[in-house]
């Protein structure tokens, strides 16, 4: 192992030790501001958190243009099942498979940690003489999983580089020039209860009905891989399973799934009550759906699993912390047969998955809709549905079908500021030096991509005039899931990659 590789990932396991879930990023902003000053190097800070870390040109660089090594601070916490990890005080662990490393059941936040490690450091063998480079800016953001609230929020002088380097992408020896823009859309559907008194209650049973073992994955880049989406798989499941033993022999008394906006969910629950009469149907009928979906999704999600479990009215309390499940009586509230009605049928209607391929790049999306979360409170349901297009026509299109679907059902939609896309510019002064480096070093030109995901660049490119980009970094499997992890032979190639581009501008 390069002995740079070692050290990059020690720094990314000291990082690993700080929480850093998106929108809390306190800890290591901080952490990273102690380091700088503690490396002699100017640090500022914003009122976000944000941070930048200036390293002085090197010897013979004096002349050379700033260059800004750019990535996010946050993470997206993801874990298995049986993992008791809590992302908000746990340090993420990270175990070295061969030539990868993984987390125990976790995500580890190699999108975008990875990016943090690189480039401290490099500005370090910088300041021990070990290598030479340009002035460096290193630009590190916050809540970029859950917004881009950070590179949004960065205010006109708090950098000075015109040339932006880019460290959040996850493929070795592919440089990203462009990606889409995307938008969120809050979709609030409000709940009628019904009340299940303790008279009747003894004629149902309590049932979990949970969707578990999907891939999910990143919503941008994997959208295109055909997974299941554990929330309309669910629906699914429950509208089948009222149609064979009759809707109102199952009552719905909530319904939550998926994360975070830019992850596929990956699981969803209701929990709900059956009628005892029904309860033998019921359990066929689940397992007839469960072979179904196994079936549909062996390919894409081999461990899909539809779990039926019967529960007590005492575990129902205590998901719903605030009580909104009970009146003061303590009789179970159930959704009313309407609200159950115009949950499914919105939540099977709203688009999901690729909308429209690229005229332009072959084998780009160009549109797609990630129906990412839905919750249970206490007058409503929440419901987020993340839209990403490279054509921002095209993203209003979609943005408004999700709204038409959501007002049929009674809803109301409040869509958030978007992001803007990144347009490529394939005779960048930056792409051509980079394709260079990169072919002498390796012997072989790099692929050069657009992608359907988020990037910050849309963002610093949209506000920031005159900016050069280009997105790299080491291979990263499976962001945004439990099985996230990254190849270590790659770190190495882009530390040589980052060290020639470096010389090539004394």
């Amino acid at each position: 192992m390069h002995p740079k590789t070692q050290q990059i990932l020690e720094v990314f396991e000291e990082i690993n030790k700080i929480p850093r879930r998106s929108k809390y990023e306190e800890q290591i902003s901080i952490w990273l501001q102690e380091w700088g000053r503690s490396k002699g190097f100017e640090v500022r800070a914003d009122s976000l958190n944000n941070v930048l870390i200036k390293a002085p040109a090197t010897a013979g660089y004096e002349n050379s243009p700033t260059l800004i090594l750019q990535g996010h601070m946050d993470m997206v916490c993801e874990k298995c099942k049986d993992s008791e990890h809590d992302f908000s005080k746990d340090p993420v662990r990270c175990i070295c498979d061969g030539d990868w490393m993984r987390g125990e059941g976790t995500s580890i936040g190699a999108d975008n940690g990875i990016a943090l490690a690189l480039g401290l450091v490099l500005a370090e063998a910088g300041k021990k003489g070990e290598i030479g480079h340009p002035p460096l800016e290193l630009l590190f953001t916050v809540d970029e999983e859950t917004g881009l609230t950070g590179a949004r929020g960065l205010e006109a002088g708090f950098f000075e580089g015109k040339v932006l380097l880019n460290l959040d992408s996850e493929e070795e020896g592919v440089f990203v020039i462009g990606c889409a823009g995307g938008q969120n859309s809050l979709i609030t559907l409000p709940v009628e209860w019904e009340l299940l008194d303790t008279e009747k209650e003894y004629l149902f049973k309590f049932f979990r009905l949970s969707v578990e073992g999907l891939e999910g994955g990143h919503s941008g880049v994997e959208i295109n891989k055909q997974r299941a989406n554990g929330i309309q798989l669910l629906s699914l499941a429950l509208a089948g399973l009222k149609e064979k033993i009759g809707a109102e022999n199952v009552r719905i008394v909530l319904l939550n799934g998926g994360s975070v906006h830019n992850a596929i969910p990956s699981t969803a629950e209701t929990f709900m009550a059956v009628y005892r009469e029904k309860l033998e149907k019921a359990e066929k009928a689940v397992s007839d759906l469960r072979q179904a979906f196994k079936a549909e999704y062996s390919k894409t999600d081999p461990n899909l699993t539809l779990n039926l479990e019967e529960i007590n009215r005492e575990m129902i309390f205590e998901v719903a912390e605030n009580k909104i499940l009970r009146d003061e009586m303590s009789n179970i509230r159930l959704f009313s047969a309407g609200t159950e009605e115009k949950l499914i049928e919105l939540i099977l209607g709203l688009p999901h998955g690729v909308y429209r391929m690229s005229e332009n790049i072959q084998g780009l999306v160009e549109t797609s809709n990630n129906l990412a979360t839905v919750r249970t409170a206490e007058n409503e349901i929440m419901i987020v549905s993340s839209q990403r297009s490279s054509n921002n026509p095209r993203l209003a299109e979609i943005s408004g079908k999700v709204e038409a679907v959501a007002k049929l059902a009674g809803a109301w939609v409040e869509h958030e500021p978007g992001y803007p896309a990144w347009e490529p510019d394939l005779k960048s002064e930056l792409l051509l030096k980079c394709k260079h480096v990169y072919t002498e070093t390796f012997g072989k030109e790099p692929e050069i991509k657009v992608i359907h995901a988020g990037l910050e660049c849309g963002i610093i490119g949209s506000v920031h005039e005159d900016m050069e980009m280009v997105s790299f970094g080491p291979t990263i499997i499976d962001p945004h899931c439990p099985s996230e992890r990254i190849f270590i032979p790659s770190i190495e190639k882009v530390w040589i990659f980052l060290e020639n581009l470096l010389k090539a501008y004394c």
